[in-house]
C-alpha cells in the first residue's frame, strides 16, 4: 500500500488534537491553531464542528479526551521493506543496529540492484571482519569520547602509529571509502578506515585537550538556477557541508559551500552532476579545473 488515509491531514490534524487533550494542555483556541497548522483550510470549520456536535467521540466540551495514550501512527509493509533494505546495506551493518523487529520482512530491494557509474571501483571491503571490529571501534571512541591508538599505513606504504582525539567518520560516496578524521597537539588526520591496520581504545580525553581541527578549507560559490527542483536536490547532495543561500529573484539562487580543500575534486563532480541549471562563480581554481574537464569530455564527443 502506498498511501492509507490514516497519513492524511485529518487524521494528522485530529492524532494532534488527542495528544494535547491526553497532555491537558487543549484549549479551544489552541484546538483551531492545530487545525489551522496541519489540517486544510475547510478543516478549520469542519474538524471543530464534528467534535463539538459529538459526532467524533474523542474530545469532551472541557477538551479532555476519554482516550488514555497518545495516538501513534503504524508502520506500513512498505516502510518496513524500506527499512529492511537500508539495514541491509553492508555500511549501515557497521553500526551496528538491532533490525530482530524485521525479522521475516522482505526487502524492498538490494544493493546488488544498482550499477555505479560515478565512483571507483576499489571501495571498502565492509564486510570484512576486522574491518567492522576497527570502524566499531572507532564509533565507540568517537561516541564515549576516548583516545585512539592507530596505526596505519600511508599511500607510500610507510608505516605509522600515533595517538589521537577521533572527532569523526566521513563517508566519501565517490571513493566509497569511510575515513577517520581525528587531530593530536600537532595536527588533523584523515586517514581511510582500510589503511587502519590496528586500533586501540585508550583513556578518556579531557576537554582542553581536544584541540580543533587545522583543515585547509575553501569557500565554492555557485549560481543556482531553480528548475526540476534543482534547489532542493543541491540541499541534499551537500547537506554535510556548512553552507549560506541567498536569493537573488524568483528562480536564482547564490550558493556558498564551505569545503576541505583535499575534496575539491569529489565537489566538483558533484557539482557537474547538475549540468547548466548550476555555474561555478568562484574560487578560480575549481572554475579551471571545471573548464578542463568539460574540455576533456568534449574531445571524446560527449557533446
Amino acid at each position: 500500500m502506498l498511501f492509507s488515509e490514516i497519513y492524511g491531514s485529518y487524521y494528522n490534524a485530529v492524532s494532534k488534537l488527542i495528544a494535547s487533550a491526553v497532555d491537558g494542555d487543549l484549549t479551544k483556541e489552541k484546538m483551531y491553531e492545530i487545525v489551522d497548522k496541519y489540517a486544510f483550510a475547510e478543516s478549520g470549520v469542519s474538524i471543530p464542528t464534528a467534535i463539538k456536535s459529538g459526532e467524533w467521540n474523542l474530545i469532551t466540551e472541557d477538551m479532555k479526551t476519554p482516550i488514555k495514550n497518545k495516538p501513534s501512527m503504524p508502520i506500513t509493509l512498505l516502510e518496513k521493506r524500506w527499512l529492511k533494505s537500508l539495514l541491509d546495506d553492508p555500511r549501515v551493518k557497521l553500526f551496528d543496529i538491532n533490525a530482530d523487529a524485521l525479522i521475516g520482512i522482505e526487502p524492498l530491494y538490494s544493493s546488488d540492484m544498482f550499477d555505479y557509474y560515478d565512483r571507483f571501483a576499489d571501495g571498502d571491503d565492509y564486510e570484512n571482519p576486522e574491518y567492522i571490529k576497527i570502524f566499531r571501534l572507532i564509533l565507540t571512541a568517537i561516541r564515549k569520547k576516548h583516545k585512539l591508538l592507530i596505526r596505519f599505513t600511508s599511500h607510500k606504504d610507510f608505516q605509522y602509529s600515533i595517538k589521537v582525539i577521533p572527532h569523526r567518520l566521513e563517508y566519501s560516496e565517490k571513493d566509497d571509502k569511510f575515513r577517520l578524521i581525528c587531530v593530536n597537539s600537532h595536527h588533523t588526520y584523515t586517514v581511510n578506515l582500510s589503511r587502519i591496520t590496528s586500533c586501540k581504545l585508550l583513556e578518556k580525553y579531557k576537554p582542553f585537550e581536544d584541540k580543533k581541527e587545522r583543515c585547509a578549507t575553501g569557500k565554492l560559490v555557485l549560481e543556482l538556477t531553480d528548475e526540476k527542483n534543482a534547489l532542493e536536490r543541491v540541499m541534499h547532495e551537500f547537506s554535510y557541508l556548512k553552507k549560506g543561500t541567498e536569493r537573488l529573484s524568483d528562480n536564482k539562487y547564490r550558493i556558498i559551500l564551505e569545503y576541505d580543500k583535499g575534496d575539491g575534486t569529489e565537489i566538483l563532480i558533484r557539482v557537474l552532476s547538475f549540468g547548466t541549471r548550476v555555474k561555478v562563480i568562484s574560487p578560480q581554481s575549481l572554475i579551471n579545473e571545471l573548464k578542463n574537464r568539460i574540455n576533456k569530455q568534449k574531445s571524446c564527443g560527449l557533446f
